[in-house]
């Protein structure tokens, strides 16, 4: 997976290649992350090569790279990061949303993070300083969902805002930008990207109608539906 050299004496891989190969579990956890970023695009959550995704596997943060459609990565354009951002596999750029995926695993148990462009969320994010109540699922992602300050994007003041946003939440929504939300795999995170999505076009419908104010819900009634999503789904 990893960009492979030679030595230009014996054909052998030199030392600081294979220190690089990634492991069955790199390679796992590469497999499950394009197949997360391709499900945004056919989802409609981004266009092109807009949002990323990571995910961490030990102290490496495998992550999209900037820049390259996602249906065109292969395993040989594997990604890879330590949390201090040191590229440790592969030899393409990371994403230039890096700083806001390790801001989150440094401050966080996140295991994944999914960073988005979708309609609905960022129209919202232009509107509020917060995503109204409008469905107790906000209970799924902590709680209200802030909106991040708008700084520009790649920045460490864009990841700063953004861990702000972030206490206690899973998910926030980023001013005239996008969505992050992290969880403890990928699909997790995606998952919670993809409600706060909806949750975005079920308030921006609802507004939309001429005359009419959306019912919303209290803090206290969407904490005790958090409650009960605790034991919600299969043991």
């Amino acid at each position: 997976m990893a960009e492979q050299r030679r030595d230009a004496g014996d054909g052998r891989d030199t030392g600081e290649t294979a220190a690089r190969r990634p492991g069955k579990a790199l390679e796992r956890a590469w497999r499950d992350l394009v197949a997360t970023a391709r499900r945004t695009v056919s989802d409609g959550l981004v266009v092109g090569t807009s949002g990323n995704v990571s995910v961490r596997v030990g102290d490496t943060v495998l992550v999209t790279p900037t820049g390259v459609p996602y249906d065109r990565l292969t395993p040989e354009h594997v990604c890879g990061v330590s949390l201090d951002g040191r590229r440790v596999l592969g030899s393409l750029v990371p994403t230039s949303e890096l700083p806001m995926h390790l801001a989150v695993y440094r401050s966080t148990d996140a295991r994944a993070v999914v960073h988005t462009h979708a309609v609905h969320a960022t129209a919202v994010s232009t509107l509020v300083t917060e995503l109204p109540l409008v469905h107790y699922m906000s209970a799924a992602l902590g709680g209200p969902v802030r909106v991040a300050r708008y700084a520009t994007y790649g920045t460490e003041k864009l990841a700063e805002n953004m861990l702000r946003a972030l206490r206690d939440r899973t998910a926030c929504l980023l001013q005239n930008h996008g969505t992050l939300a992290y969880g403890a795999t990928l699909d997790q995170a995606y998952d919670r990207t993809a409600q706060l999505e909806w949750m975005c076009r079920v308030w921006l419908t609802a507004s939309s109608v001429p005359g009419r104010t959306p019912t919303l819900l209290t803090e206290e009634q969407v904490a005790s539906a958090g409650e009960r999503l605790k034991g919600y789904g299969q043991p």
